[in-house]
């Protein structure tokens, strides 16, 4: 099997037998409306679509289309419209957004005109009229060719990909400004003038059809006159699946590949749960019920299996590494830092009163506009949110959609909290000692010297033990060892914290982990900071509030421990209850014996 990881050419894909889940039964659904924009996060195959819709409308490709759609599902039953088209086709990634907004316009203009040298010789056998090609005004280039295509049958069908890639580059980037993007979307700006120019030519017929891909609608909120044809289809539930992998799709082709590699069938349940965990969940319709896998981080994945019969060692992609660039414009904004906060917390879901289908430069660049409301949109767009479902009074739930994602924000909140790479090393190592040797108390000393100074006064308002779990987690947090999972239901009941050992890295010596965590605020002891931090660690732990929380967290966690050991049945658990007094003290308590040790005393048990 060959998997077509970074390959988004529709006709290589396809002629040259790569792995491939159909949807080309999509195409009459498209061609419902003639103007459409598409926007779905980065890496999510929107380049494919757009070459599929290449390779089936392109008049030079008629005599091949037997070859590449003979057996898909379109290629059983074509549209008329197929084959009738010159394609034209930008791809914004390829402008360089470096420099002055003159310099993004020359190098916006140097694109469209390579273009256009293009579309004139991949068509030079067609008769047309002879195509001018401006190199300072691009716009008068696109009229040339505009004017030329008149004189031939066929209409133009534009495809533009990745349409905000410069220009969210300019905001996001290290020259962000917003003089500069808006000297490039103001009414005589040149990427609003393109798209004037593109509209005015659609009403002529001759772009007869425009298919715009895109990760947000920032730009076309912000050239909303300039090109307000666009039908936003996003949101539809009939192209939910556009983009992305289905589960019965993998699951298919999961079975082929452990035949292949001759595993044992458990495998075929393994694999795809564990893909499940790591990739599932994108949702960008209110109205679908199953959600998609990421198709990049799938072919990653896939590709890996296939090649060595075992999975990957890390389960991210560090192609899709960079969104935590998104994740740190957020945690700068005003009310930003609290949302990444609720979100590590509160089963990493929020709820907002919906999601917002246009915001331009000024909501991103002024803190005024940036509610709640348009944080949780942002990060929808960019793939770090997801649409879960509705609440009772029909606001709109968004979730974080996997756990490759959730390593994202637990990555951020880490340098939130801990600025100092000192801090979060020292931290990481402390953390290592309870897995590797099942000892807290590193963890906790770290976290009484030197994290819980990062807590100001004002936060012991909403402080509590998921605030306490949160800090924790964020230096626990092992996704290339573990299965992490904060708040499992455990027979309809909730562990704080447990830590499984990928099922392909349980030959390390390593422990499971299941913790529970408590919260005693100081008021609640009639104490002090100055005074909690006073008291031995015996005084600590001796505090009546403090027994009673430790004594309620070991009930908890024994009955949770043994329902984990029925679930998994070789799990090696260590099992920790952790208490603090507010931001200040923890006493901590381990339920069991090291495994090390239980093992030694059986063996002495089998050899008497």
């Amino acid at each position: 099997m060959k998997f077509p990881y970074g390959i988004s050419d529709f006709r290589s894909i396809i002629v040259e037998n790569y792995f491939y889940c159909d949807r080309t039964d999509k195409i009459p659904l498209l061609e419902n409306t003639k103007s459409q924009l598409f926007i779905r996060p980065r890496r999510f195959g929107k380049s494919l679509v757009l070459s599929m819709l290449e390779n089936y409308y392109d008049v030079a490709k008629k005599n091949e289309f037997e070859e590449i759609f003979g057996d898909l599902k379109i290629g059983k039953n074509p549209t008329r419209l197929r084959n009738s088209y010159f394609i034209l086709k930008f791809d914004f990634s390829c402008v360089d957004p470096i420099g002055s907004p003159e310099d993004v316009k020359q190098a916006l203009y140097d694109h469209i005109n390579d273009r256009i040298k293009g579309f004139v010789l991949y068509y030079r056998d067609f008769e047309f009229p002879d195509i001018e090609v401006n190199p300072t005004n691009a716009l008068s280039s696109v009229n040339s060719l505009v004017n030329a295509v008149r004189m031939t049958p066929y209409p133009v069908y534009l495809l533009i990909d990745e349409y905000d890639n410069f220009a969210n580059t300019v905001m996001m980037g290290v020259q962000r400004s917003e003089g500069r993007y808006e000297a490039l979307v103001h009414e005589e700006g040149p990427l609003r003038t393109f798209f004037k120019a593109i509209k005015a030519s659609t009403s002529g017929s001759m772009f007869d059809r425009v298919f715009i891909t895109g990760v947000s609608p920032v730009v076309m909120s912000d050239i909303t006159s300039g090109y307000n044809i666009a039908e936003n289809i996003y949101f539809e539930p009939e192209v939910n699946d556009l983009c992305g992998f289905r589960q019965a799709e993998l699951e298919d082709v999961i079975t082929r590949i452990v035949d292949e590699c001759d595993l044992e069938k458990e495998k075929i349940k393994e694999a795809l749960d564990l893909m499940q965990t790591y990739y599932n969940g994108y949702t960008f319709s209110y109205e679908v019920d199953e959600s998609v896998y990421n198709p990049t981080l799938a072919l990653y994945f896939l590709k890996q299996f296939e090649k060595s019969c075992g999975y990957p060692r890390e389960m991210l992609d560090t192609n899709l590494a960079v969104d935590d660039a998104k994740l740190e414009y957020i945690a700068q904004v005003p009310r930003g830092r609290d949302l990444l906060m609720n979100l590590m917390e509160k089963d990493q879901r929020v709820v907002a009163s919906g999601i917002s289908k246009r915001f331009g430069i000024k909501e991103m660049l002024t803190d005024k506009s940036r509610d709640n409301t348009f944080l949780v949109s942002f990060l929808y767009y960019f793939g770090v949110l997801t649409i879960a479902g509705d609440t009772e009074d029909l606001q709109v739930i968004l979730k974080v959609p996997n756990l490759v994602m959730q390593s994202l924000y637990v990555d951020r909140v880490q340098k939130m909290l801990l600025p100092e790479p000192d801090d979060r090393d020292d931290g990481k190592l402390a953390a290592e000692k309870v897995y590797q040797k099942g000892d807290m108390a590193p963890l906790c000393r770290f976290m009484e010297e030197r994290y819980f100074k990062v807590f100001h006064n004002r936060d012991y308002r909403w402080a509590n033990e998921l605030t306490v779990k949160t800090a924790f987690l964020t230096l626990l947090y092992n996704d290339i060892i573990y299965i992490m999972d904060s708040e499992k239901e455990i027979d309809r009941r909730y562990a704080d914290l447990t830590m499984i050992i990928r099922p392909d890295k349980r030959y390390g010596k390593v422990f499971d982990i299941l913790i529970e965590f408590k919260f005693v605020k100081l008021k609640d002891v009639g104490m002090s900071a100055d005074q909690a931090k006073e008291l031995s660690e015996d005084e600590l732990c001796r505090i009546p509030e403090i027994v009673k929380q430790m004594e309620d967290g070991k009930k908890q966690v024994k009955e949770y421990g043994e329902k984990l050991e029925q679930r998994y049945g070789n799990l090696r658990l260590q099992k920790f209850v952790v208490v603090t007094l507010g931001f200040e003290r923890v006493c901590f308590s381990k339920i069991n014996r090291p495994y090390y040790q239980r093992q030694t005393r059986n063996l002495n048990a089998v050899i008497n």
